[in-house]
């Protein structure tokens, strides 16, 4: 009996691999016969799934601002500034717990950094996370601490110091954190 593989398996090997290299390499330095090599395939087979190396930065990135786009728009739906910054920064924290290994890809790759930049959309998502975060008209103090807590929790991900926290406890730290910096009442369930 032959085995086939479930339709999108090849590209979602290729997007595994990729992402696992741009780690090791960043964008610049991985090549798509990298790719190719590193699943055992011709750098044929992995342009029949994308046509070019910002192709598959593209595609490795897509489901996190896909989520971040949902999450922002979650929080625009609810009323009052503290009820917004609690659902961004909640969806925000378990975005980057989820996704630490492409986090910290994020961080740390000025190519990956320099095409978000670039991208029209995604600027216009990261203002709608600080106005949520900041609310209308902030304080000095108000847009210091968010912008430290947007950095602080996207090197958090990243942080050697925190690769023994497991997913439950770095969230949950990670929360506190940041409503004490957003002087944020946290919400009693936590």
């Amino acid at each position: 009996m032959i085995q086939r593989r479930r339709p999108g398996a090849a590209r979602e090997r290729v997007l595994a691999a990729a992402l696992e290299l741009f780690a090791r390499h960043g964008v610049h330095g991985t090549s798509l016969q990298m790719i190719a090599d590193e699943i055992g395939v011709t750098k044929a087979a992995v342009y029949h799934q994308f046509r070019s190396k910002d192709d598959i930065v593209r595609a490795v990135i897509a489901p996190a601002l896909d989520r971040l786009a949902e999450v922002t728009a979650a929080a625009e739906r609810r009323r009052g500034r503290a009820a917004r910054a609690e659902v961004v920064l909640a969806g925000i924290v378990d975005l980057v717990v989820e996704h630490r290994h492409l986090t910290a890809v994020l961080q740390s790759d000025p190519a990956i950094m320099g095409m978000l930049r670039a991208t029209p959309e995604m600027r216009a998502v990261e203002q709608r996370v600080f106005d949520l975060l900041t609310g209308p008209d902030p304080a000095p103090e108000t847009v210091v601490a968010t912008v430290m807590v947007s950095g602080g929790l996207m090197s958090a991900a990243t942080g050697l110091l925190l690769d023994d926290f497991d997913d439950d406890a770095l969230r949950r730290h990670l929360l506190a954190g940041a409503h004490r910096l957003l002087r944020l009442r946290p919400p009693a369930d936590r």
